[in-house]
């Protein structure tokens, strides 16, 4: 499948340098000069120095286009082999889950997917949408003036109250998508080093409101890898700037406030990219990637994840990096990753999104995007994700189908995407039985 270029999914230039300011200055910042990456994937070491000037806010926005859609018929029927639930009261025993075991795979499966758009057509995802698509994920880097209204009308083709993710990344700096109708973030080090926590959630609510208005309420955000690295994000590496510090405990207290932000202002945040991207060997959406070892991750990069999720975190996105010591194959395709750590050792209940499945990582691991999904649910993961490219409908229906065969075939429980389709429903708040 095509993938957008590395300009054409970041927008961003090199930024102007930024002077630190006196004063009120909690940390220093740094600057360099280099492209920006993609929107979706950390280094350094846990005690990096402070720094003294600062990345700006600068980004061109690449021209995005409609691709060709395949009609997906909405399948809302339910399964008549699934097992009715044991009940001694049907108000007490009604539960998501009981509600679930009553609908068709097909359907589970399309509530695992999140369909891919150009934010200025999201017209485009109209038959995915009407088919029970979980969720959509806006691509480009300036919305049309009209999106909330756009966004209402594609929401309203949503089967039953089942809600739909609006999913977009807004981290700030070269990565912002709808910068022009919401506003303004600076880089993630930029606010490392200038503002407290206190005025990270501030000025996040402000742009989170906005983002709600325009009927956007998910945000792939914040990135809480551990990188100090005074770089722009490259093929080499996928975080320097997008990194609030290099040092763990800032990280934990900053990402941390950029979530509480999102939430006060009506967006579900998702904290990425677990088990953490600090000193990987590569970007993984170019190629395949490894991080730090096992070993060094759980000193430094977990802590961050693990104060996001005793903070309340919602949702939190794998990455599609090998973590050495841990796993053989990418992260978002491990059930060690997931389930033992993330699940088990961690206790995270919220809703688990993979990094897209269209990265280099995964076709290197020997997955088509279908196939990938089907493991990355197996693993643990609730919601799968893949670029705009090529003919989405298309794509969106063969990842369906792929993961209702490996159900019959018996390579995917039938529990395990009750449970997934569970988690999608519940970050969403939606009581099938209400």
């Amino acid at each position: 499948m095509n993938r957008p270029s590395y300009r054409d999914r970041t927008g961003a230039t090199s930024p102007p340098r930024l002077p630190g300011r006196a004063g009120n200055v909690r940390r220093l910042s740094t600057t360099a000069v280099a492209a920006m990456l993609l929107a979706g994937c950390a280094a350094g070491t846990p005690d990096a120095a402070p720094r003294s000037s600062g990345p700006g806010l600068s980004h061109t926005p690449p021209a995005t286009t409609s691709h060709p859609r395949s009609s997906l018929a909405p399948d809302l029927a339910t399964s008549a082999s699934a097992p009715a639930p044991a009940t001694t009261s049907a108000a007490a025993a009604c539960t998501n889950s009981t509600k679930l075991a009553g609908w068709s795979n097909r359907r589970l499966a399309m509530l695992t997917i999140a369909v891919p758009v150009p934010e200025t057509s999201v017209s485009d995802a109209t038959s995915e949408v009407s088919a029970g698509a979980g969720g959509v994920l806006l691509f480009g880097n300036k919305a049309p003036a009209d999106l909330g209204s756009r966004l209402s009308t594609l929401k309203s083709h949503v089967p039953g109250r089942l809600g739909l993710l609006v999913m977009t990344d807004e981290e700030g700096g070269g990565i912002q998508r709808m910068a022009n109708l919401v506003g303004s973030l600076p880089w993630a080090a930029y606010m490392g080093s200038h503002w407290t926590p206190a005025q990270i959630q501030q000025n996040v609510a402000k742009v989170a409101k906005k983002m709600a208005a325009a009927q956007v309420n998910m945000d792939l955000a914040p990135v809480v890898d551990v990188d100090g690295r005074n770089v722009a994000p490259s093929k080499t590496n996928p975080d320097g700037w997008r990194s609030f510090s290099g040092n763990t405990a800032v990280v934990s207290k900053d990402g941390v406030a950029y979530m509480n932000g999102l939430r006060a202002g009506g967006v579900i945040p998702v904290v990425k990219h677990f088990p953490g991207l600090g000193g990987s060997t590569y970007n993984s959406d170019f190629g395949p990637a490894r991080t730090l070892p096992w070993s060094t991750l759980q000193k430094v990069a977990i802590p961050p994840f693990t104060a996001a999720i005793k903070a309340g975190a919602p949702a939190i996105m794998i990455s599609n990096n090998i973590v050495p010591g841990l796993s053989t194959s990418p992260a978002s395709l491990s059930p060690t990753v997931i389930g033992t750590e993330l699940r088990g050792k961690l206790g995270f209940k919220g809703l688990v999104v993979t990094d897209s499945l269209s990265a280099k990582a995964i076709s290197a691991a020997g997955f088509s995007v279908p196939g990938a999904a089907v493991q990355a649910l197996r693993s643990g993961a609730d919601m799968v994700m893949f670029d705009l490219g090529g003919n989405v409908g298309s794509q969106t229906s063969s990842i369906a189908k792929a993961v209702t065969d490996a159900v019959a075939g018996g390579r995917l429980s039938r529990s395990r995407l009750i449970d997934a389709a569970g988690h999608v429903l519940a970050v969403r708040h939606v009581n099938l039985c209400a």
